[in-house]
């Protein structure tokens, strides 16, 4: 899970130097954190939040068959 928000991160900002995504477990739910350049981070939230959401549904349709819950933050 780690390496798909990775790529569709630096897919969508302008430095992909600066993305960061680390992954932890707790319990039964991964938890994966996604850190941009203060410049790109409108372009990974998107307006309204519909590029957010839509990284989250990726995820958590590509970890559907995993019994684990996927969450993804997006951190400054």
């Amino acid at each position: 899970m780690k390496e798909l928000v990775e790529v569709i991160a630096k897919s969508l900002v302008e430095n992909p130097d600066e993305v960061v995504v680390t992954q932890t477990e707790k319990d039964d739910s991964l938890v994966i954190e996604l850190k941009v350049g203060p410049s790109d981070m409108g372009k990974v939230i998107g307006r309204q939040g519909r590029i957010a959401k839509a990284i989250r549904t990726v995820v958590k349709a590509a970890s559907s068959k995993s019994s684990k819950k996927v969450i993804v933050d997006i951190l400054q």
